[in-house]
């Protein structure tokens, strides 16, 4: 068996060493914290900057899956705008021509509400909290998605219980709540005929305003549901109709961003009863409900 002779490194005969790296120990250690602090504070600060990059990623996406359905219902509220605009101008009749400005209000406001709701969705302050009607928000996102359940042949089911008020980022709130959407039409597949069930009111105690979005799509196993908020999980094929697949991002910024709210985002699923998400923040209890 061979043998090492000589004093180790580690033993109390090797003192030059050790003793004049012991007596520097404490400013050694000292630089040693601060290099720490400020390798840990720029990890914190590209994590943050990365986390915005892909709340980002997943608002574009969201908005390229609905642009030609939106393209389309603007053409809808503008078309009959330049027909009654024609005829009313042709027209001496007065009774008309009234009714003609009439209908021209109504798809001029109609085409605001959509122009409005794409706005909110892509302007680049996301952060800037106001008080909020919880359910004209969810309106106005449906409003988006419309066409594009229409395409899918996907029925829309709407039931606002109360209209509770709550501070929030709406571009932020609306992005989940689109993303949500998009989910529950695509579980359903591109067969469509299936349901999408919105509802928004407050829970049993008064204090939380809560949007549910129910799809009757083939449901979760349970071995999915546990992952489902994963970053990077998905179930979603690499592309559908629209080019875009699953990056398995949408869920963990969703959950991020009302988690941020100091709120929750929860799922119940079952394998063949679809799957329904929820969607709770805190009400300012500080202003009464909106009206409709």
């Amino acid at each position: 068996m061979a043998s090492v002779t000589g004093p180790s490194p580690f033993s109390e005969s090797a003192p030059a060493v050790g003793r004049a790296e012991s007596s520097r120990s404490p400013r050694n250690q000292g630089t040693s914290n601060l290099v720490t602090a400020e390798a840990l504070e720029k990890l914190r600060e590209e994590n943050e900057r990365l986390r915005w990059q892909v709340r980002e990623l997943q608002r574009v996406s969201s908005l390229g899956v609905l642009a030609g359905s939106v393209c389309h219902e603007l053409n809808n509220a503008l078309t009959p705008i330049l027909n009654y605009a024609k005829m009313g101008a042709k027209s001496k009749d007065e009774e008309f021509r009234s009714k003609s400005l009439e209908k021209i209000l109504a798809g001029a406001q109609r085409a605001t509400a959509i122009t409005t709701g794409m706005l909110g969705l892509a302007r680049p302050n996301l952060n800037k909290k106001a008080a909020a009607d919880l359910a004209r928000l969810t309106e106005d996102t449906l409003m988006l998605t419309a066409k594009d359940l229409e395409k899918h042949r996907v029925e829309l089911v709407l039931n606002v219980r109360s209209r509770p008020m709550a501070i929030v980022c709406p571009p932020q709130i609306q992005q989940v709540l689109l993303n949500l959407v998009i989910n529950a039409r695509q579980a359903m597949g591109s067969q469509g005929h299936g349901r999408l069930m919105v509802q928004v009111g407050t829970d049993n105690t008064g204090k939380w305003a809560e949007v549910s979005i129910a799809d009757t799509g083939p449901g979760m196993e349970p071995a999915v549901l546990k992952r489902i908020f994963e970053p990077f999980f998905t179930t979603k094929p690499p592309g559908d109709e629209s080019g875009l697949g699953g990056t398995g991002l949408g869920l963990p910024v969703c959950r991020d961003i009302i988690e941020a709210h100091h709120g929750r985002l929860r799922v119940e699923s079952k394998p063949g009863h679809g799957a329904t998400f929820t969607v709770r923040l805190p009400r300012d209890m500080s202003m009464p409900e909106a009206t409709a």
